[in-house]
């Protein structure tokens, strides 16, 4: 990177960094420090939420999954408004009549502490993994770009979290996000613009082809369980982690229950279910874009320019120039044939459409086979590297035709997302350990300041721990699947726990506490199995079926436990 952009990146992590501790100095009690001072109106709570979820997996692999997958990953976002419906209407009422200062909180009141402490020991034990996953996650790509160390990027990413977030809790947590929620939409858009702009082809044109090539598939009515994202899977199955997430997750219910009233903290939900999907559909959108812009500019075999790097300085130099010269016939052989598709569109000849897309999937083909080879040359001269690249596609382009400082900005935009998820995420972990497990189940009698200072103490400790465990980590299928199919695992057993508390008063807390063991026992199982057979029965269903699946088996074991030991409490 150029100096400019260099100013432009560290310039703004410093600026944020700076604004969330000089505004938040001073704060002597725990109230302040875990609800915020209750004052934030409805647009900073929404802006919030939206900031806490968008981490940098958004920004970098979201990008990467519309070039190789298309917009149908946009299918997953279709429960959310009425998640958000749903909640404002039912959970924040009790919320906010409670006046807790963590959801798990109306567990104990509701059933028992032994069942808020389970609730609050599955959270902390999925989201401090996925601490780990959102440091780690733009760490292992923003090290690779930058030729930085990656345990250094991992202890750069969370120490910078770490001072503000311990220095002013849930308000610098709130008050930063603002300002990176602006950083990233603004970056991206940017992005968007440029990419457009750079188009050898009208836009229109520029639709037609990500629309024949199979990029805009936006909506898949056809009920699949195996198929991760379609309509029904967005409208359930995803319906049901929203629910949990922004229900029963800590790090998103602490954001709204920083509000004035309950009527702000509803807006900022609302606002929340409004923008998300328009915003999810502008970075796929964005993705699909660069996808056609490599149509018309030889991309990369392999987006990661490290490994190809590696291979030019290898005995493979001659297999991978081969395989090069390969790829860029194929590319300019498909790149002839994209000019006859639009020809073919613009005379609205169906039967040249048809035989011309038949002709580029052929090209297509070959270019994947061909990437597939280069890649098998990867792992020949590196045993065990790493060979999924589409996480690589959005910042490749970024570095590589982007102008000056706007690549700086990109960069800023990945490290903000990063520091705004997982502020929110420490946030929540060190509030939780210290309300429903330190103040509540080992020292019970302490003051404000006393509580003040564990919940500081605790939220640098799961600081530290989401640095190791980043640093440990190994890389998934996809960045954004992971963090969605570790909240799939835990996710659907503490919506059912909290589903029940709310709808099924005649059931008691011991009856739920070993109906969520029975849940949890059940998914895992699953998840162990899923693409074989567990109990004779074959299992072949997308991750996100997990939520439904733990929450209903929770409400259906906790049920029938109930009517078979009716005396129990």
């Amino acid at each position: 990177m150029s100096l400019i952009d260099w100013l432009v990146l560290f310039g703004t992590l410093l600026t944020i960094v700076g604004i969330g501790v000089y505004r938040t100095y001073g704060i002597r009690d725990m109230d302040s420090y875990i609800r915020g001072t209750g004052n934030m109106n409805w647009w900073t709570i929404g802006l919030s939420i939206m900031a806490t979820q968008a981490s940098a997996i958004t920004f970098l692999s979201t990008p990467g999954q519309a070039y190789d997958d298309g917009m149908r990953f946009i299918q997953f976002y279709f429960g959310l408004p009425l998640a958000m419906i749903i909640l404002s209407a039912t959970f924040l009422p009790i919320y906010y009549k409670l006046k807790v200062y963590t959801a798990y909180e109306f567990l104990e009141e509701r059933f028992d502490l032994k069942t808020r402490t389970l609730a609050a020991f599955l959270f902390l034990i999925q989201r401090g993994l996925a601490a780990g996953i959102t440091i780690y996650a733009p760490a292992i790509i923003l090290s690779t770009l930058l030729g930085w160390n990656l345990t250094f990027t991992n202890v750069f990413i969370g120490v910078l979290v770490i001072i503000y977030t311990v220095s002013g809790g849930t308000r610098a947590v709130s008050i930063t996000q603002k300002q990176q929620m602006g950083i990233m939409m603004g970056g991206m858009v940017l992005a968007g613009i440029l990419v457009i702009q750079m188009l050898p082809i009208q836009f229109t044109e520029a639709l037609h082809v990500a629309g024949k090539m199979d990029k805009l598939n936006i909506v898949n009515f056809e009920l699949d369980l195996a198929d991760r994202y379609n309509f029904w899977s967005g409208m359930t199955a995803a319906l049901f982690l929203f629910m949990s997430y922004f229900g029963t997750d800590q790090s998103q219910v602490q954001r709204y229950l920083s509000g004035s009233s309950l009527t702000q903290s509803r807006m900022g939900l609302m606002m929340n279910g409004l923008l998300k999907v328009p915003m999810q559909f502008i970075i796929l959108f964005i993705g699909v874009m660069v996808f056609v812009f490599y149509q018309y500019f030889q991309p990369p075999v392999v987006f990661n320019k490290v490994q190809t790097e590696q291979l030019e300085n290898s005995a493979y130099l001659e297999d991978y120039l081969l395989l090069q010269e390969e790829f860029k016939q194929a590319f300019q052989e498909k790149n002839q044939q994209l000019n006859t598709l639009l020809k073919a569109v613009e005379a609205n000849d169906e039967e040249a459409i048809q035989n011309t897309k038949a002709k580029i999937k052929e090209h297509q083909v070959q270019q994947e086979k061909i990437r597939t080879e280069v890649k098998e040359l990867i792992v020949k001269n590196s045993p065990g590297a790493e060979t999924r690249d589409t996480d690589y596609v959005f910042m490749r382009f970024v570095m590589d035709y982007l102008p000056k400082g706007v690549v700086g900005l990109l960069f800023a935009v990945i490290f903000s997302a990063a520091m705004s998820s997982t502020a929110s995420e420490l946030n929540a972990l060190g509030s939780t350990t210290t309300i429903d497990v330190y103040k509540r189940s080992i020292v019970k009698s302490g003051n404000q300041y006393h509580y003040l200072v564990s919940s500081k103490m605790f939220t640098a400790f799961w600081g530290i721990f989401a640095i190791l465990f980043a640093t440990y980590a190994n890389l998934f299928e996809n960045l954004i699947q992971a963090v969605n199919l570790l909240g799939s695992l835990f996710y659907g057993t503490i919506l059912g726990i909290f589903v029940v508390g709310f709808y099924m008063k005649w059931i008691k807390g011991n009856a739920v506490f070993i109906a969520a063991f029975l849940a949890e026992a059940l998914i895992l199982l699953i998840h162990y199995n899923n693409g074989g057979s567990l109990f004779g029965i074959d299992i072949n269903i997308g991750f996100l079926w997990y939520n439904a699946i733990g929450c209903l088996a929770v409400m259906i074991f906790a049920g029938l436990i109930q009517l078979l030991k009716r005396d129990w409490k």
